[in-house]
């Protein structure tokens, strides 16, 4: 196969993901503080909207590319690992931020990333707090809506915004201590949002202990484009070779490569 054919084949899965998450807006924004949770197995809450929105996505992606695999946080079928078996596969987060949906909270967004063999290549966030869709992915530029964009080059200070959520994990609150002594802080209530933030330049830098690999599966495409470094200190999500539910939680640190050796440094995971 050659290299044109390569780039149709991708961009054609582009167009219909990004049609198929457009068609979703309507309903989050309809529903938005409406839809009453739930509490799941993992002690997280989904709503039904989250549920129809991933049920529609894998509706319309399956449809049009039947060999490809369709991993979402609410829809899978077995609590046990699904190997990835074909060359294309997607990883959807219906809503990043359900919480902050469910209490009328905007920021929340649909994640929809397209992963070749394992690796993310192109990611589509709906960014439901400013109504845009963010899109991008390795040799194909990073948009902010039309207006292309990359991630912010100044080095870190102490009024770099980092983008950080408390861990669940109590084991690492001095670093969340050590971060709000030496930057300004957003909490957002949506993992999604934080690091596609950082690729767009709105955040200087990101540190998260809590993610899955749906909550940024699309983001690190943007990141991969943007110049936004992301450096795992545990558990290193790609490539992708199975998606279970029951995954280590996944924590990184990301930024410019200056912001990634600072937040590295005040963290104390230079190694």
């Amino acid at each position: 196969m050659t290299r044109l054919e390569d780039n149709s084949q991708i961009d054609q899965r582009i167009a219909a993901a990004k049609r198929a998450v457009l068609a979703e807006t309507v309903l989050m924004h309809r529903e938005f503080g409406h839809a009453t949770p739930v509490i799941k197995h993992d002690g997280t809450k989904v709503t039904p909207v989250d549920i129809a929105i991933s049920q529609h996505l894998q509706e319309a992606i399956t449809q049009a590319f039947p060999a490809d695999q369709f991993f979402s946080e609410e829809l899978a079928p077995t609590a046990e690992p699904v190997p990835v078996t074909s060359r294309f596969c997607w990883v959807c987060d219906p809503i990043d931020g359900t919480n902050n949906y469910a209490n009328g909270i905007i920021y929340c967004a649909i994640s929809l990333a397209l992963l070749e063999n394992g690796t993310p290549v192109y990611g589509i966030v709906y960014d439901m707090a400013r109504r845009v869709l963010i899109h991008g992915g390795p040799g194909r530029g990073v948009w902010d809506g039309d207006k292309p964009v990359r991630a912010k080059p100044e080095a870190p200070n102490g009024h770099s915004l980092i983008g950080f959520h408390s861990p669940v994990e109590k084991v690492h609150a001095m670093e969340g201590k050590k971060l709000i002594e030496n930057f300004k802080i957003r909490g957002l209530g949506s993992s999604t949002l934080h690091l596609a933030y950082a690729a767009i330049g709105l955040l200087d830098g990101v540190v998260d202990h809590n993610n899955k690999v749906w909550d940024i599966a699309a983001a690190c495409a943007l990141c991969a484009e943007a110049g936004v470094e992301i450096h795992y200190l545990e558990n290193p999500p790609f490539p992708m070779t199975e998606f279970t539910l029951k995954a280590k939680r996944i924590q990184y640190a990301a930024g410019n490569p200056a912001m990634v050796a600072k937040l590295r440094e005040v963290v104390g995971r230079q190694t």
